[in-house]
């Protein structure tokens, strides 16, 4: 006898993506309220150690904001400082001590873990909160332009093993995303352009008029104003749960179109030691990317001009010499391997409009690499 029974169903996930300023006041409930689970909430708070530093008072403001919303939720336990960056993903015991946290203090389904920091750490505490209890509802709170308009807003957490970025990792959606822009002014030069790749990515396969306001925008961006900033990242995460509301929220599929540029960048954060940050990385994987798809004849030159153009002025370098040599082409099969099936790339028909290949020259590769050089150097005698 044969019998073949199938079930079908839906869970529909809502979460918020709140924006917001100075979220730690006494007298702002909105963090209070997302942890009021109606029996006096459970809190355990994990901050990346950069955000510590730069801001010394924070665990005290804790502690005064749980105080004074003792009906609302308590802390369970003292905050747990874990090192920013990707460190906090290449070790895994700092995911480990999260989860052994969990299981000391009683944390359950309906407890609540906070994560207060960049992108990397978020991955981290995310990845540990999805792992326990099979889901303790996690509270993300991105403290840089990178996790505030990309990664804190998906669906996504990780760990990186094996030499390769978030080899294991979870689609577990957060319970929700508190952004405090006062983060931000404390981030330095580097973190403060870095998460804006994320941005000239989304535009330049989404949407031709974001493009041409980062385009217009763009000294602005780099010189550290605030108000286009904002701008900035509330428009990019709207364009990133937009697309998590899609078809393929979990990639059960072959195509990732927001990963743009990124092959590459995941390939060049490896073989740098991850000194090359990830949103460096991405820009220069974009710049890749467009440059190839000049070369197979797909953009024109001066839509190419137009993309290398703007990724210069907001401080970005275009060439670094992880790109040069055999290992960066590794980083294509790597992809490949992560997403399963076919390869899919995302490259460029028109400035706003991508297009996937399933296949990449590595001739051209070799070629767009070299073209890129270039473009740097022209770049330094200019300036």
């Amino acid at each position: 006898m044969k019998r073949i029974i199938e079930q079908s169903f839906a869970v529909p996930y809502t979460y918020p993506v709140i924006f917001s300023q100075n979220i730690f006041d006494e007298g702002d409930d909105t963090l209070a309220g997302l942890l009021d689970n109606g029996k006096g909430g459970k809190a355990y708070f994990v901050i990346d150690s950069g955000v510590a530093v730069a801001h010394p008072s924070l665990l005290e403001q804790i502690k005064e904001y749980a105080d004074a919303h003792a009906a609302q939720f308590k802390l369970c336990a003292e905050p747990l400082i874990v090192p920013g960056g990707e460190a906090s993903k290449n070790d895994p015991q700092y995911y480990e001590k999260i989860v052994e946290a969990t299981h000391l203090y009683g944390i359950d389904r309906h407890s609540y873990i906070v994560a207060i920091g960049g992108g990397a750490v978020l991955d981290m505490v995310g990845f540990a909160a999805a792992i326990s209890h099979r889901g303790i509802r996690l509270i993300r709170i991105p403290t840089t332009v990178l996790s505030q308009n990309d990664s804190a807003v998906g669906v996504k957490n990780g760990i990186n093993s094996f030499g390769k970025k978030n080899y294991l990792g979870t689609f577990a959606p957060p319970f929700a995303v508190l952004n405090d822009f006062n983060f931000l002014q404390t981030l330095d030069e580097r973190d403060w352009r870095s998460g804006i790749s994320e941005a000239i990515k989304v535009a330049l396969i989404k949407d031709l008029d974001f493009f041409e306001w980062i385009e217009d925008h763009a000294i602005s961006l780099a010189n550290r104003e605030m108000e286009p900033m904002q701008e900035l990242i509330v428009r990019c995460a709207q364009m990133h749960l937009d697309h998590i509301a899609g078809k393929d929220p979990f990639e059960m599929g072959s195509s990732r179109p927001l990963d743009f540029g990124h092959w590459a960048a995941h390939k060049m954060e490896h073989l740098s030691g991850y000194e090359i940050r990830h949103g460096e990385a991405v820009a220069m994987g974009i710049a890749l990317d467009s440059t190839y798809s000049y070369l197979k004849g797909m953009i024109s030159e001066e839509e190419l001009q137009r993309i290398v153009s703007v990724i210069s002025r907001l401080g970005f370098h275009l060439y670094n010499e992880v790109l040069s040599g055999d290992m960066l082409l590794k980083g294509l099969e790597e992809f490949r391997e992560h997403l399963g099936g076919e390869l899919t790339i995302m490259l460029l028909s028109k400035l706003g409009l991508g297009k996937e290949v399933h296949e990449m020259d590595q001739t051209l590769i070799v070629a767009a690499v070299e073209k890129l050089k270039a473009f740097q150097a022209d770049r330094l005698i200019t300036n």
